[in-house]
Formats: C-alpha cells, structure tokens, sequence
C-alpha cells in the first residue's frame, strides 16, 4: 500500500510539473481572413464596423504597411505557411500545394507539432484541406457543404431582389444574398462555434496549442445575415474616385476580374452598372462586418477560458483586393489595394496599441511565431522575424519588400512601389510601371518612363534583379 500511495503521489507531482511546463510554451492563436482588406476600424477607417478586430489591436501591434508576397488565396497561404516566397516555378495561383511546390518542407504547424504543440486546422487555412500533410494533430475540420456559402441558407425573400443579369453565364449563383437569419447558417458562424468549443478542449487539457482558424468571408459571395447589411446606409455607398486604368500603366497590369465574372448576376465582359457595384461593395462591408463578429466570439472564449495571457494571437488577410479602384474588382494583379494587408499581432509581454510603418512581408510570419514561442528556425525560412518591431515599432527595419504575380514582379519601398513584366521565354522586361506613394497613394500616374525617374526606376530594377536571384537561388530541402 506504502508503495501504492508513493507512486500516486509522485504521479501527481508529474502531472503538475507537467501543466506547469505547458503553461511555459506560449499559445497560437493564427486566424486568417481570406480577401480582407486593411479597410478597418483600427487601420483608420472610420466608415466599417469592426470592433472586434479593432480590439485585438488596441492589445498589441498593428502592422501599417504589411504586404502578401503573391496576391491569390492558394499561393499566399502556401507561402506564409511554409516560409518560402513564391517565384516563377512554386506557389503560383489559388490550386497550387505546397506538398507538391516544395515537397518535404517542415510547414509552420508542424514545425509547432514536431516542438510538442497540438495543432489544429478550422475552415480555410490551407486552400486544400489535405495539403501540409503532416502539419496537423488531427484532421482539418471545415464545415459540411460548399465553402463559399452560397446556397447555404437561401430565402425567397434575400433572392427576390437579386435578378440575372444580361450577358451572365457564371456559374457559382448569385454574387450576394442576405437572409434575416442567425450568424451560423454560414460557414463563419459555424467555424467560430468549432473554434470556442476547441478552446474549452484545449483549457481542459492543458496542453499548448497552434490553433488555425480560416474564415471565409469576406470573399466572394458576399453573403452575411441581414443585420450585418443594416449596419450600413446604401445611401451612402460611395464608390473610389479612382476608377480608371492609372494613366500611363501597361495594359499588363489590367484584367477582366473574372472570379467576379462567374457569378450569374454578373456580366462575362464589359462595365458594371453603378448601382450594382455600390450593392457589391455594400455586401463586403457587410461580410467584414460578419467576419469581424465571428472573431470577436473566439476572442471573448480565448479571455474567459483565461487562455488569452498565455496566447499568442495573430490576424492576418492572404492579400488585399480591388472594390473598384482602377476599375478592378478582386485581387490578381500588382496594384497597392491588392498587395497590402491587414496583419496583427499580440503576444504576451509585449508592448500594447501599438501601431508601426515598417515594411514587413507574410515570409516573416513563420520566423516571428518561431521567436515568440522560442522556437529553432528551420534555416531555410526567407523571411525576417519581425518580433522586435512589438518593441520598438520606429526603429530601422527593411528597405523594401518583395512581391509577384504571374509575370509581374513588384518592389515596394518605403516611398514607392516599382513592377517590371519580365517574358517566361526571353528573360526580357517587357512592361513597368513605378508610383511614389507619398504623392499619389492612390497609384492613378505610373511615373516609371517620365526622364526625372530615369536614376530610380534603374535602382529599383537593380533591387529586383538582385532579388530574383537570390529567392530562386534557394536550395530547399
């Protein structure tokens, strides 16, 4: 019995050294937002209802000048998710794997399994649900039926309004809906309610943590319950006064936005109405909206389970998109609405409200998350850690940040934004484009061939050279 009662004893002693080791490793709290411009409440944005994001900023580090590295879903993630920038031959558009692109890299998520974390994936983390084979402790979780959500709940009423329109031949349904009806008809709803019910399982456990939470909204359709489309006026939708091709741009930096296209209210070629592109940008103020509700149901659990002192809470969009401005919807091309994201950060110990300018690209994500959980990185990460910026946000930090989109390759730095279109078969530069975005952040003049910018533009062209060389240089396990 004497032995009986010693082995419980010190099985007690195990058990709570080992709860106590957990609570040493931070937590992740990693939430992506597909197609969520930095069009919040936090980001300045006084027309857009976002309080719930709003108040994970008001915790931490809100990043002012974050870029995507490749603006299409598919690409993007696989790139944050890896820690390797896209370049000509990986990560190339919205199918793309990363099991295929760079096979036997140790992903984001796993690098966290294989360092002792639970990991797991809700809604749209990976564009596949089975690519990162391995990332994960149990299977990725979506809910039942079609990710975009459309169909998902449909009304008489919502569609009444909705009628088809000339010349649209889409095939994805309406491109907005809005039923009077609760918030988890839609996938968000859904995956909040998934997310909460994790953290009850993981406040019970323990054990430390990489939860993932994809939230599908506010892509396309723009689908959100009723109240979320009343928090807006239409009569106050306005639409960008820029909606025009920028003077002097090349025709390559133009498209025919055809995600949009495919939806049966939609024309397949030519101009949308007014009245339908201010109904268009009302929807996805409303689906933000809807979003922002959904994240603020898994901050509220994450504070009253007592887990948020210990978590690490990371919001980040896959890249921006166009509602309008340059007469572009959508996202695949090189323009600053649709390489510039929302990206925020807090983390236990560190500084609050803070807001900071530095030039920071989604290949930082990977090392930085490393750094704050005291993790080893893997040597083959292309990014900076940008964890030292949440303590002093003003201090020196990149001189310019890269992206691409097919052909296009794109240098921002901290005064402009420079692209060259360089052929798959010459090797050539066949088109440019450069705008100064302290002077004309709205990019409506590509300056790239005026003679006083002849010395920059060749600077900038130097940088991208030299950058290509490097990324594609890379040898990748």
């Amino acid at each position: 019995m004497k032995k009986l009662i010693t082995a419980a004893v010190f099985a007690l002693i195990f058990a709570g050294l080992t709860h106590a080791q957990y609570q040493k490793q931070p937590n992740v709290l990693f939430i992506a937002v597909d197609d969520l411009r930095p069009e919040l409440g936090c980001y300045g944005e006084t027309h857009i209802h976002s309080p719930n994001i709003d108040k994970l900023a008001e915790g931490g580090l809100t990043f002012n000048r974050a870029y995507c590295n490749i603006p299409v879903c598919g690409a993007s993630r696989a790139s944050i998710l890896s820690g390797i920038r896209p370049n000509r031959t990986r990560f190339l558009n919205y199918s793309c794997r990363q099991d295929e692109d760079v096979p036997g890299v140790v992903s984001l998520p796993m690098h966290f399994k294989n360092n002792g974390y639970t990991t797991v994936s809700l809604g749209k983390i990976y564009h596949h649900q089975n690519d990162g084979q391995g990332s994960w402790s149990e299977t990725p979780w979506s809910p039942q039926g079609d990710w975009l959500g459309w169909q998902a709940y449909v009304l008489p009423e919502s569609h009444k309004q909705i009628k088809p329109r000339p010349g649209g031949a889409g095939i994805n349904g309406p491109s907005f809906e809005w039923p009077d009806a609760p918030d988890h008809i839609y996938p968000d709803g859904m995956i909040a309610e998934e997310a909460m019910r994790q953290l009850r399982q993981f406040e019970n456990s323990g054990e430390p943590f990489f939860l993932a939470v994809g939230f599908l909204k506010p892509h396309l359709p723009f689908n959100a319950p009723k109240k979320y489309w009343d928090m807006y006026d239409f009569n106050e939708i306005k639409l960008p006064d820029n909606m025009k091709k920028p003077d002097g741009a090349p025709d390559e930096s133009m498209h025919n936005f055809g995600e949009l296209r495919n939806y049966t209210d939609v024309p397949d070629q030519g101009p949308l109405d007014e009245e339908f592109m201010r109904k268009l940008i009302h929807g996805y103020y409303a689906c933000v909206s809807y979003t922002d509700a959904q994240v603020g149901k898994v901050l509220s659990e994450l504070e009253r389970l007592g887990l948020a002192e210990n978590t690490i809470v990371i919001l980040w969009g896959d890249h921006g998109w166009h509602l309008g401005e340059h007469n572009l919807w959508c996202k695949h091309c090189n323009f600053e609405k649709v390489l510039r994201v929302p990206l925020i950060l807090k983390a236990p110990g560190k500084k609050q409200n803070i807001k900071t300018d530095a030039l920071v690209e989604y290949v930082d994500v990977y090392p930085s998350l490393c750094e704050l959980a005291g993790l080893e990185k893997p040597f083959y990460l292309q990014g900076k850690s940008f964890v030292p910026l949440a303590e002093n946000p003003n201090q020196p930090w990149k001189e310019e940040v890269y992206t691409r989109w097919i052909r296009g390759e794109t240098v921002v730095t901290k005064t402009h934004t420079y692209t060259e279109w360089i052929s798959d078969q010459t090797g050539k530069v066949t088109a440019r484009m450069m705008y100064n975005m302290a002077e004309d952040p709205e990019e409506t003049v590509n300056i790239s061939e005026k003679p006083e910018n002849k010395k920059l533009a060749g600077e900038l062209s130097e940088k991208l050279k030299k950058h290509i060389q490097e990324r594609d240089g890379l040898v990748i396990p």
